[in-house]
């Protein structure tokens, strides 16, 4: 006679129930992936080519030169299908070259469409210097913008090089060669040279202000001694066109014979490095956080940047 079955272990059962969610997560993770991996080769093939919309830029956080971003905008100037382009502009600014190629690269593509730019949280200093790129700009009343100048910043750590006994020595072909430098007091001349330095790009700046948005230049010479403007009073200086979001801008384009009904498409920027620029973005996210401050930290040279000791987020 056999013995009768043992009752099933309960701790055995909930392993295997515990086991069967695992495995089904996993199963849908994977689906998931895949989708976004076929929508994403999609896209890139072209697969999505051929219908009209609405290109959307989205530029954020702090502006530097970008070849790839370049690139892509040449290719949308000659997209028949790209009726228009939306930039959507939430930036402190950043180098001057920065915001002065993506403003060249803008004008080229609104050369051939019409082009309108939205301004988030704020869009200041050389994000401004983009947004005058746009045919039309819109703002939020409370969007911060203006900051309209050029800063070059330095330290003198030589004093505190002597407290711990370090002396710096530098031979240079001439005495404004790597001038200014933290690590020598800045002399009058090194002074004036960097300050005309300065002068030239904050001239170049002026003057994009003046063409683009058709202001006198010695009104323009008022705004633009660094200060930053909500979007209204923004508005009432002449430096934006109008108060509202993406419903406005969607309206003035179809102004211009650019249908509302027009999907908006986010302009794709290949980048052959993509996937471990993302994976190093997320690690300093995760481990320092994304400020800034911390972007503030690579910049080097001129950089157009409104940047109070608050601005960090």
């Amino acid at each position: 006679m056999q013995p009768p079955p043992l009752p099933p272990d309960p701790d055995a059962i909930i392993d295997r129930r515990r086991l069967k969610r695992q495995i089904t997560a996993w199963r849908i993770l994977a689906i998931i992936m895949a989708l976004a991996a076929i929508g994403a080769a999609a896209g890139r093939l072209g697969l999505y080519a051929g219908r009209d919309h609405v290109a959307v830029l989205t530029v954020s956080g702090i502006i530097s030169s970008d070849n790839d971003r370049a690139r892509a905008l040449r290719k949308l100037a000659d997209d028949d299908h790209a009726k228009a382009l939306l930039v959507r502009i939430d930036s402190p600014g950043g180098t001057v070259v920065g915001g002065e190629g993506l403003f060249q690269e803008i004008r080229a593509v609104a050369a051939h469409k019409p082009v309108v730019a939205v301004m988030g949280d704020m869009a200041a200093s050389g994000g401004y210097m983009v947004a005058l790129a746009a045919d039309h700009i819109i703002a939020r009343q409370g969007t911060i913008t203006g900051s309209i100048g050029v800063i070059l910043q330095t330290a003198d750590v030589t004093g505190l090089l002597a407290k711990i006994g370090v002396e710096p020595e530098a031979i240079k072909s001439a005495p404004l060669k790597a001038v200014p430098s933290p690590l020598e007091k800045l002399t009058p001349e090194g002074r004036a040279a960097t300050q005309l330095l300065v002068n030239d790009m904050y001239d170049m700046f002026q003057q994009m202000v003046v063409t683009r948005r058709n202001l006198p230049a010695d009104r323009v010479h008022q705004l633009a001694d660094g200060r930053a403007y909500t979007g209204r009073e923004a508005l009432a200086a002449g430096l934006i066109d109008q108060i509202g979001g993406e419903p406005e801008a969607r309206a003035w384009l179809a102004t211009k014979g650019v249908p509302a009904s027009l999907p908006a498409r986010k302009l794709e920027i290949q980048r052959d490095d993509e996937f471990w620029s993302s994976m190093a973005d997320s690690m300093a996210h995760a481990l320092f956080g994304k400020t800034y401050l911390s972007e503030r930290l690579t910049l080097d040279g001129l950089v157009a940047l409104w940047h109070p000791e608050i601005g960090t987020r």
